[in-house]
């Protein structure tokens, strides 16, 4: 049954929004209306004194003037409950996998209405608790194992605090079967494993922490150079061709989040379609189990209404908080800004507001700032069944297609405002054939103070170079500027005319793009690089690049072609030696001090010519 006491008309159609009549005065902000005759859902954006306005999800095509309207007295909410993970949602959660087997033409009708979560599959339910234990907002009731990769936990719903008068025992149940009861004084409530949460309000939690934990990609220069912090917020700038698709890809199958939330937002249908079957054919390579069992995916092509892609941002983090409240570090991952942003001016035009820069609306930035602001590390309302807290993380990043690559227009100079860090995708780069195409020069993080903790409980001890992961980066972002400040020295003069430093210099920062920053994503060993096999590449680059600069103070020269040697052995540890291998890489390092590096430099004086 819906639950409505309101009824209203149509008074006017422009494009996705309709203004109603007749509800002005009892209807609220963000509830949900339904078009009867066409079974279209809408959003109620304004309210003046003698009509409202709603967004529709749908097409608002055929809709006639005077139709009725009923308002279903709720907000646009996520159902939350074992069955999310695998999942494919368009923007306002309907399941599109169930949904597409009931239209055999291969195409979705408007108006179709599915429940988010089968009401009829059972899950295996395991009781933590016992009647009469006294609980609270957030509390553990039991678990269910939704995949073999992810324990399901259910937890008590906010505001509610009591006492148990009733649980269920070990067993198969439905999502909206009973399982437990919750005495409140005089009063007793029955709840079951469902429950929902309006997308435009954030999850409560207790309190935030300081993000101190890196989320390993795999990508050397990401891991490196720009690490993302667990909980922290990034964003992904770059133009067409310049590999924003193959970098979601990777970050979403080897990042060290337990749970990735997928939100396509306004991108080609046929993009949606290879990332769905990207994601159904990969498999996890820590556990060896397929990716789906950990993602949830939020699907909004293009050709859909621009009000439901401008929902689906908000559906998909609603998703992540739950699983966050659970203790778990999930990941979103949003495709892409733009084409959101391009929904909120088009939305903007149809209300006659005054437009701000390029069209787009005054409250952009505010809008914006509302999305990557629900990330962050938390601790979770409520205690498991042993008493202990939770403390989960939510990631948010969020790639953008700058129009023509330009990097000044207001999406993308608003999310530099916002969020913590931007890996900047260059067209130059990509044409060149070096992948992953971030430029290390316009990029940035602000997380390497908070993650180097981390990274120096993981340093790895060679007694021949003293000196830890923030100190690697360091070394190796300062051989990159002193390779970029010599190109116009490089110009005027030619390389075999500078001072020997500076010829060491630029063949370092060479050989740090040919064996480090260069990965080939679709390579079964260069594809991912954990942190172990990241120091010691770096550190060996930076053993060279220490000896180097010791010899060229005494005066000796670079044999060029010994380097060239030295140099196409350390840019085949990527792809040749594998994660596990490590003492493979100990050992070309102990060759390298002991053997090679006397060859590398000859060690005869000599003097320069005035």
């Amino acid at each position: 049954m819906i639950d409505h006491a309101l009824d209203g008309v149509i008074s006017s159609i422009k494009g996705s929004l309709i203004e109603i009549k007749g509800i002005e005065n009892e209807a609220r902000l963000f509830d949900l209306v339904k078009v009867l005759n066409h079974n279209i859902l809408g959003e109620i954006i304004q309210i003046h004194s003698n009509y409202l306005v709603a967004q529709c999800f749908e097409s608002t095509h055929e809709l006639s003037l005077g139709e009725k309207v009923i308002v279903l007295n709720h907000p646009l909410s996520m159902e939350l409950a074992p069955g999310l993970l695998t999942k494919t949602f368009d923007g306002i959660q309907r399941p599109l996998e169930e949904t597409f087997m009931n239209f055999k033409e291969g195409r979705l009708e408007r108006g179709f209405e599915f429940f988010p979560l089968s009401r009829e599959k059972k899950w295996h339910f395991v009781p933590l608790r016992k009647v009469n234990d006294k609980i609270k907002n957030g509390d553990i009731i039991g678990v269910v194992k939704e995949t073999a990769l992810i324990e399901h936990k259910i937890m008590v719903p906010h505001t509610i605090s009591g006492k148990i008068s009733h649980i269920v025992e070990e067993g198969e149940y439905t999502i909206i079967e009973e399982i437990y009861r919750v005495r409140q004084g005089d009063s007793e409530k029955s709840f079951i494993m469902l429950q929902k949460w309006p997308i435009n309000l954030s999850r409560p939690f207790k309190t935030r922490l300081l993000p101190n934990e890196p989320l390993i990609t795999g990508t050397r220069i990401i891991d490196l150079l720009f690490p993302i912090a667990k909980g922290g917020t990034i964003g992904i700038p770059g133009g067409f061709g310049t590999g924003k698709t193959v970098i979601q890809q990777t970050i979403a199958k080897y990042c060290n989040a337990d749970i990735i939330v997928f939100i396509g937002c306004g991108e080609p249908g046929n993009e949606i379609a290879n990332i769905l079957k990207q994601f159904a054919e990969i498999i996890d390579p820590i556990n060896q189990r397929p990716l789906m069992e950990r993602v949830v995916v939020i699907a909004n092509t293009s050709n859909m209404p621009v009000s439901a892609r401008e929902a689906s941002l908000f559906s998909g983090v609603t998703i992540a908080e739950y699983y966050r409240d659970m203790g778990y570090d999930v990941a979103v991952i949003a495709d892409s800004m733009s084409r959101w942003a391009e929904a909120l001016r088009e939305i903007s035009g149809l209300l006659e507001e005054m437009p701000a820069e390029e069209g787009y609306p005054a409250y952009l930035p505010s809008k914006l700032s509302s999305f990557y602001e629900r990330a962050g590390v938390v601790t979770a309302h409520g205690l498991d069944h042993l008493g202990n807290q939770r403390i989960g993380s939510l990631t948010v990043i969020g790639t953008i297609s700058p129009p023509a690559g330009d990097f000044s227009e207001p999406v993308t100079a608003t999310t530099k405002r916002v969020v913590q860090g931007i890996l900047t995708l260059d067209n130059k780069l990509a044409y060149s054939k070096q992948y992953p195409a971030i430029n290390w020069l316009n990029s940035y993080s602000n997380y390497p103070e908070y993650v180097a903790d981390w990274w120096k409980e993981r340093n790895i001890d060679w007694s021949e170079i003293d000196i830890e992961w923030l100190g690697c980066r360091e070394q190796i972002n300062d051989i990159l500027s002193q390779e970029n400040d010599l190109k116009s020295v490089i110009k005027l003069l030619g390389q075999s005319n500078l001072p020997e430093d500076q010829k060491l210099s630029l063949l370092i920062a060479d050989l740090v793009r040919r064996s480090f920053l260069i990965q080939n994503a679709f390579d079964e060993i260069d594809n991912y690089t954990d942190y172990k096999k990241l120091l010691g590449i770096v550190k060996i680059i930076l053993l060279l690049y220490q000896e180097g600069k010791k010899q060229v103070e005494k005066g000796s020269i670079i044999n060029m072609m010994n380097f060239s040697e030295v140099a196409n052995d350390i840019s085949k540890i990527a792809h040749t030696l594998a994660n596990e291998d490590f003492h493979a890489i100990e050992e070309f390092k102990d060759h390298l001090v002991n053997h090679k590096f006397n060859r590398i430099f000859n060690n005869q004086q000599f003097k320069q010519k005035f």
